[in-house]
């Protein structure tokens, strides 16, 4: 049976500093001795819900080593976020009411409830629901074919990405590129596709990444993206060597670090690029671009991205972690540039185009897009417009697991709060304080 916790924590455990302490340095031992000496949760469930042996989780309890491999904090950390009262801990990223950008302040009103979420992120969840999605037998050699049939499982697992969150595929995916990081230790190969599986190794890795950051595991992201930059030189893949470094720009502290990092991406670009990985490289300069304010740079790199899809030969073969690259795509990068530039003259036409062509089935991405279109009427004055486009992208954003839309969200709303007469932003901010 799945580990289920008590229905009352003690409330000195949801509370507790040092215990978010220990969490942060992966001191599980501590986690679970707290657990059952307050909360009375015996070491033998806690071994069941973490794939522990019960005798390990008494050793760690009693200080006994430490936790240190990467998949197995991952697993823990994971196994003990039980949704509710999750063991003490604190609610996962998407859930928390505590979201970067002031959410509790007065501007805003009461704290938000924790949300329901998806939770078919298991590996065992996904793999029941899409029996296509079995992994094929593994052999002990590894042929070019085989390689064949692993990415295009890759390609299918991505599709989760278009209608989950990364919270609830992060699991997932990390569980592929550990298989594949296994497989390429112990079977055996051609020189031909041990490179090719090096090369899938650098695209999971990112695939895995885009997942973490997508829910809030920043330090797990950026340790994934700079595997995927290793993987892709070993393989001596520059397409996914670009996009690695694009990765790492995308969420590079420093402004003017991240557009150095992307002009680098762009640098791998040769003759034989695919138009689609020319303009996605391109328009993630633009961004760069945008964030470290500079206007020219940004509308350069997407006049690039532009050209490289207006000149696409027909039928030229694309990599599936591009192929989502389109007009479509581009005009709502073009958008939130020139939101990010405080240009809502330039951004709010092209995104309001954008957006009447993009489904809402994409519920996380569109909640997305739609807070830089809340934020360009912001900055226009169009206070009721501004309100009404917060709401929609609010409710979309319901039940994802990603810490992307709220945290986009709530600057905007911080800033509607100032018009709390006009009944549209009493309406939006009603709607906000009950989520």
């Amino acid at each position: 049976m799945p580990y289920q916790p008590p229905t009352a924590l003690p409330q000195e455990l949801l509370n507790d500093e040092e215990m978010q302490r220990v969490l942060a340095e992966h001191d599980f031992g501590t986690v679970f001795r707290l657990a059952r000496s307050r909360a009375g949760i015996p070491y033998s469930r806690i071994a069941e819900a973490c794939d522990l042996k019960p005798a390990r989780v008494g050793e760690l309890a009693r200080g006994e080593g430490r936790v240190t491999t990467f998949a197995k904090i991952v697993a823990i950390s994971d196994a003990l976020r039980v949704p509710g009262h999750m063991v003490g801990l604190a609610p996962r990223p998407w859930e928390d009411s505590r979201l970067p950008g002031n959410l509790n302040s007065p501007a805003i009103g009461p704290p938000m409830r924790r949300r329901t979420v998806l939770q078919a992120a298991s590996t065992a969840g996904l793999a029941a629901a899409l029996p296509a999605l079995h992994r094929p037998a593994t052999p002990t050699h590894v042929t070019t074919g085989y390689v064949g049939q692993l990415r295009r499982r890759t390609a299918r697992l991505r599709r989760l990405d278009e209608v989950i969150g990364g919270g609830d595929t992060f699991r997932v995916y990390l569980g592929e590129y550990q298989t594949t990081k296994a497989l390429l230790r112990d079977a055996t190969f051609t020189p031909d596709s041990r490179r090719r599986l090096v090369a899938l190794l650098a695209e999971q890795a990112q695939q895995a990444g885009w997942a973490a950051f997508d829910g809030g595991r920043q330090a797990d992201a950026e340790g994934l993206y700079e595997e995927s930059r290793a993987a892709a030189r070993e393989a001596r893949d520059g397409d996914l060597l670009g996009n690695a470094l694009a990765f790492l720009a995308y969420q590079a502290p420093d402004p003017q670090v991240a557009v150095e990092i992307a002009a680098s991406s762009c640098s791998t670009i040769t003759s034989g690029t695919p138009a689609g990985v020319r303009a996605l490289l391109h328009e993630r300069l633009a961004w760069a671009c945008a964030v470290a304010g500079h206007p020219s740079r940004t509308e350069k790199a997407l006049e690039t991205a532009r050209a490289a899809l207006d000149n696409q030969v027909a039928d030229e073969p694309q990599p599936d972690w591009a192929a989502w690259v389109d007009e479509t795509e581009l005009d709502i990068m073009t958008g939130r540039c020139w939101t990010e530039l405080c240009r809502p003259l330039r951004a709010v036409p092209v995104l309001v185009r954008a957006l009447d062509r993009y489904d809402d089935h994409h519920a996380r991405d569109k909640a997305l897009y739609l807070s830089w279109l809340a934020d360009s009427y912001v900055a226009a004055g169009e206070v009721e417009e501004a309100a009404a486009v917060t709401g929609r992208a609010w409710s979309l954003a319901a039940g994802v697991a990603s810490v992307r839309p709220r945290k986009r969200l709530v600057p905007v709303l911080n800033q509607l709060a100032q018009h709390r007469n006009v009944s549209a932003v009493q309406d939006v901010l009603q709607l906000t304080a009950g989520s």
